[in-house]
């Protein structure tokens, strides 16, 4: 029986080291499953609830091929509008009905803390797909586990790097769940370049700095981003923001391109994003033009999402250890293979 087994996952609060590389090496052997080199059906009859009451694509989608690949079926509800939230039923009530139904639940909901409430009415796993502005834990793991494996393939670890964190640090779950993670490793220099408005949270910040890294911050890209090794960019959250006016005044204020990485940024920075980035031509934060730069890891990010998401049902659910037991061969024609 493992740590997680029978466990929620609602904040990076609950990762230490060990749970961490715990996490990564079972990640590590899903890699022949998510290729479609091989299968398994370790989950096989067991279902997940995939409550999404706010969009998403990669995050849903992501989480219920996680659940297929290990034979696992998926019960899906997109919206609150589709759900009986709509009716006035509480979180807590919701979540013992969800719970008789799943053997796990993955959910996002637009309100901090609201899949923490949930939980409390679950008596299987839950997973949080993100809450409001708050965390987005699995989003997390996977910008480490990608931040590991890009900078061992330069000779590099995550102790003693530099990140650059750009655009809106204030609303972006993803930058305040990666900063707690990476705040557990030693000797990291914070870059966080960001609208003056748009600053990472003053409580994230003071984490940081009371596990004893350095942070810079500024408000433009130029001149501050020479040095990191990682530029982890994100997009206005124009979701979280009183009004679609209040988000337009920051839409493609920080923008990264070939010129802006070429004339300031060192040639081996890695480059990511959490998706979806915004190719509007008056946003445009991640341009097209690096698409086919060696050093783009977007895609390669999302691709390890699926990754960390089996590890993790497969560790609350307790069947890590008989992955290979259950394994089949791929009988159909796979583009990767």
């Amino acid at each position: 029986m493992t740590h997680l087994e029978g466990q929620h996952i609602l904040s990076v609060n609950q990762f230490n080291p060990d749970t961490i590389n715990t996490i990564f090496s079972v990640a590590e052997r899903m890699q022949p499953y998510a290729l479609r080199h091989r299968r398994t059906n370790v989950l096989e009859g067991a279902i997940l609830g995939n409550l999404f009451f706010e969009p998403s694509t990669r995050t849903r989608v992501s989480f219920a091929s996680a659940f297929n690949l290990l034979g696992g079926s998926v019960s899906e509800t997109v919206g609150i509008g589709s759900s009986s939230l709509a009716k006035g039923e509480s979180l807590y009530d919701t979540a013992m009905m969800m719970a008789t139904y799943s053997d796990v639940i993955a959910m996002r909901h637009p309100q901090p803390f609201s899949v923490e409430e949930f939980s409390k009415g679950s008596t299987v796993p839950v997973i949080n797909g993100g809450d409001g502005a708050n965390e987005h834990p699995t989003q997390a793991l996977l910008d480490l586990f990608t931040i590991k494996k890009e900078l061992e393939s330069k000779a590099r670890n995550i102790d003693g790097m530099h990140i650059a964190l750009l655009g809106d640090l204030k609303h972006g779950r993803t930058v305040h769940s990666l900063s707690k993670l990476l705040a557990q490793y030693k000797n990291i220099h914070f870059s966080l370049l960001a609208p003056n408005e748009l600053q990472m949270p003053p409580y994230v910040v003071d984490e940081i700095t009371n596990a004893g890294h350095q942070v810079s911050i500024h408000d433009s890209i130029e001149g501050h981003a020479a040095g990191a090794d990682i530029l982890y960019q994100t997009r206005i959250q124009e979701e979280r923001f009183p009004s679609q006016d209040e988000a337009n005044k920051y839409r493609g204020k920080f923008k990264l391109n070939k010129a802006i990485y070429q004339g300031h940024c060192k040639d081996s920075a890695v480059i990511m994003h959490p998706l979806p980035r915004d190719s509007r031509s008056d946003a445009n934060e991640l341009d097209n033009d690096l698409n086919d730069h060696p050093n783009l890891a977007i895609f390669r990010q999302a691709d390890n999402g699926l990754l960390i998401r089996m590890a993790l049902f497969a560790l609350t659910l307790g069947v890590d250890s008989q992955l290979e037991q259950y394994e089949l061969p791929v009988n159909w024609y796979s583009r990767k293979g």
